[in-house]
């Protein structure tokens, strides 16, 4: 089972297809608008101005760079800035566009992010975080408290997908469902929010599987028993964990 935003799914859904496995899709989330742009346009109008620009996620790329454009502005004016990613992922939804990110951990963690920002100078600098309107504040606090000058604007935001053909919804409850994907701490959240009591049953004899530690332990703080946590924090890197626990049909597993 796939929770991730329908917009979001595919990489994870055609990897796992690859393996041979039979993919349920019931996105948890869908992204939006942010409810103010003002925050994220004033940035824009300002890009010049700061040093570094830090992405969170390939959606918050693309809500930026879109968000550019619509207001008549050239994407070309994100190249004044130093561009950094949160994970390989990310910075591949920059590369995609154009783009190349000066700094990429192998971790999707914004504590990585911190720690790879320790070999530079940011006292004083101005730093942008386009990012979701509800976010941790591990990397806003962390590049503070090294002295950066920090601004963070949502340009866009995650609510829960409540839109399932109600085959699916009984097709979870029915099982047997080998696996169940998280990919984000709100996947965790809203999936439990969509199917309350009922999500035990859906769950039953399913093996949990997280694309991180992060997302992990916000399942188990909610009660989950998480089975599989990725090595390598990405799409890939959860499809190739799946595959080591569960043997791939594909190739006889």
């Amino acid at each position: 089972m796939v929770t991730r935003a329908r917009a979001q799914a595919r990489e994870l859904r055609e990897l796992l297809e690859v393996e041979g496995a039979e993919v349920i899709d019931f996105p948890t989330i869908r992204t939006t608008a942010p409810h103010d742009y003002a925050p994220a346009d004033r940035a824009i109008a300002h890009l010049g101005e700061y040093r570094w620009v830090v992405f969170t996620s390939g959606t918050g790329v693309a809500a930026f760079i879109d968000r550019i454009r619509v207001l008549g502005c050239s994407p070309e004016a994100l190249r004044a800035p130093r561009l950094a990613a949160i994970g390989p992922g990310t910075a591949g939804a920059l590369r995609a566009r154009g783009f190349e990110a000066e700094l990429a951990p192998d971790e999707f963690r914004a504590e990585a992010l911190v720690a790879a920002f320790a070999r530079e100078s940011l006292h004083g600098a101005r730093v942008l975080i386009p990012r979701a309107a509800e976010a941790r504040s591990v990397l806003p606090d962390g590049l503070r408290a090294r002295g950066a000058i920090v601004d963070v604007v949502p340009v866009y935001r995650t609510q829960l997908e409540q839109e399932h053909p109600p085959e699916i919804r009984q097709r979870l409850l029915d099982g047997p469902v080998d696996a169940v994907t998280f990919t984000s701490s709100s996947t965790v959240r809203n999936f439990l929010a969509l199917l309350g009591s009922e999500a035990a049953r859906s769950l039953r004899g399913a093996l949990v599987a997280c694309i991180g530690p992060v997302t992990a332990a916000t399942a188990r703080e909610a009660g989950l028993e998480v089975a599989v946590v990725a090595d390598t924090y990405t799409i890939p890197g959860l499809v190739a964990a799946l595959r080591s626990a569960l043997g791939s049909p594909a190739r006889g597993g």
